[in-house]
């Protein structure tokens, strides 16, 4: 075990290589932390409207959590018998933040405060209202509640609201449960036979193509020749194949599937491992093209010579699920081979690289007179950056003003306190009610307060 001795290095392993401080990336101002995983598929069921937990699994819970007070909020349902949603049981993790995030963007008729999917994520004074909360919400992005939390209330405040999150889910879903099984997986019969059609028209057009290119009559590309041209096209008929198939797959799952749940939190897999686990596992690569010919004008002894069509030249057809033919898995085993190569390969050159970076940046620092000099003195930059902004400290806002016209800014800025409910109803949801009352009694100043801010919004 190794003791920091001197206060130079004492400093350094407390405002540098402490973990919380490291939450947010000084390269893109965004958190490179998050919640993952099971806790991250776990958090999305458990924010779901029909979440209900009874008192003793809500009695269970409490006791994961850290600062808990003794009071149990009160029940959501009192009848029948008392339930709590898991929102609120979320609620008593999450900090003092306000946040509105959409999980995803609302459709043109979809109205986002009364979604039907819940996808508007409400936060207010640390208590969820409203919304699913998945990768958007607590992942390593920006905009989320660990970027507000670190920025609001500090990177012990971050790093307290992540183990909690995951202690409570955690436990939560040891006895709720999440199992994947093959039923997961099976699409309907109606369902395959659209793919087997998708597929069946796709290996027609590379057919044509073929014909197209030995007549001579396929019109090259530009850069390209006759061979490399086919390569191109027959390549991107059959990704769009695979993904049509997909496609079909995926949309005849609904939100029970599994899979899905975890595609939707973010937590692993995406739709293109539901592609290929039941539809299609689509073409194999080698350098970024088909699999070439290692034997005599074939890939394989399987098939006769100067063969282009998809099958051998490493198209899979089958799904994961029906499982792949012998020539299939080889070729399959090719691209697969490459990958691990490649990953290899880029595991130790990347490691040297980064060690020489660190070798050269070592004795760089930020000395007293906001210069960054090394070892020797020299000045690097006169300001840090070249402008003494420290990136994890960067926020990005939206300015919503700027896309609005003179009409929708009037009626969504120009306000009237004399005689309009809704601004009075607004100015007392947030202020006190002691300073509501004070300013409703005054509405002419109120109102002369509000033009002058109109005027402000409409001059900038």
């Amino acid at each position: 075990m190794f003791v920091p001795q001197s206060l130079e290095t004492k400093a350094e392993v407390k405002e540098i290589m402490h973990i919380p401080k490291q939450i947010i990336s000084p390269q893109s101002n965004s958190p490179v932390m998050g919640i993952v995983q099971d806790t991250l598929a776990g958090i999305m069921m458990f924010t779901y409207r029909d979440t209900f937990l009874e008192l003793d699994m809500v009695m269970q819970l409490l006791m994961w959590v850290e600062d808990f007070d003794g009071k149990i909020p009160a029940p959501a349902i009192l009848k029948p018998k008392p339930l709590w949603t898991g929102k609120q049981i979320v609620s008593l993790i999450i900090p003092n933040i306000n946040l509105t995030k959409d999980r995803a963007s609302p459709g043109d008729k979809e109205d986002p405060w009364s979604n039907l999917k819940d996808n508007r994520i409400i936060i207010k004074k640390g208590e969820l209202i409203s919304g699913i909360i998945c990768k958007k919400t607590v992942g390593d992005k920006a905009g989320g509640i660990i970027h507000i939390v670190t920025n609001d209330q500090g990177p012990e405040a971050a790093k307290d609201f992540l183990s909690r999150a995951q202690r409570l889910i955690n436990n939560w879903l040891l006895n709720f449960g999440h199992t994947v099984g093959v039923q997961d997986t099976i699409a309907e019969n109606r369902v395959l036979e659209q793919i087997a059609v998708t597929l069946s028209k796709a290996k027609e057009k590379v057919k044509l193509k073929l014909l197209k290119a030995q007549d001579g009559r396929l019109k090259c590309q530009p850069g390209k020749d006759m061979l490399e041209t086919f390569e191109a096209k027959v390549n991107k008929t059959l990704n769009d194949a695979r993904n049509e198939a997909g496609k079909l797959a995926r949309n005849s799952l609904d939100v029970s599937n599994k899979i899905i749940l975890m595609v939707l939190a973010g937590s692993k897999g995406n739709d293109n491992n539901i592609s290929q686990i039941m539809a299609c596992v689509g073409q194999q690569n080698v350098e970024g093209k088909r699999i070439p010919f290692g034997f005599d004008r074939r890939t394989l002894p399987h098939f006769g010579r100067d063969d282009f069509g998809p099958e051998s030249r490493g198209f899979v057809e089958n799904s994961y699920l029906r499982g792949l033919t012998p020539q299939e898995f080889y070729f399959h085993a090719m691209g697969g081979r490459e990958g691990l190569i490649d990953t290899a390969v880029k595991t130790s050159e990347t490691g040297y690289i980064q060690r020489r970076l660190e070798k050269a940046l070592e004795d760089v620092m930020v000395k007293y007179d906001g210069t960054v000099r090394n070892s020797m003195e020299h000045i690097i930059q006169f300001l840090y950056g070249e402008d003494g902004i420290a990136g994890e400290k960067l926020e990005g806002q939206k300015l919503y003003l700027l896309k609005m016209d003179d009409k929708k800014l009037e009626k969504q800025c120009h306000l009237n306190a004399m005689n309009n409910q809704n601004v009075k109803d607004q100015i007392k949801e947030f202020m006190i009610p002691e300073n509501a009352n004070e300013v409703l009694k005054n509405p002419e100043n109120v109102q002369v307060s509000l033009t002058n801010e109109y005027k402000s919004i409409v001059s900038d």
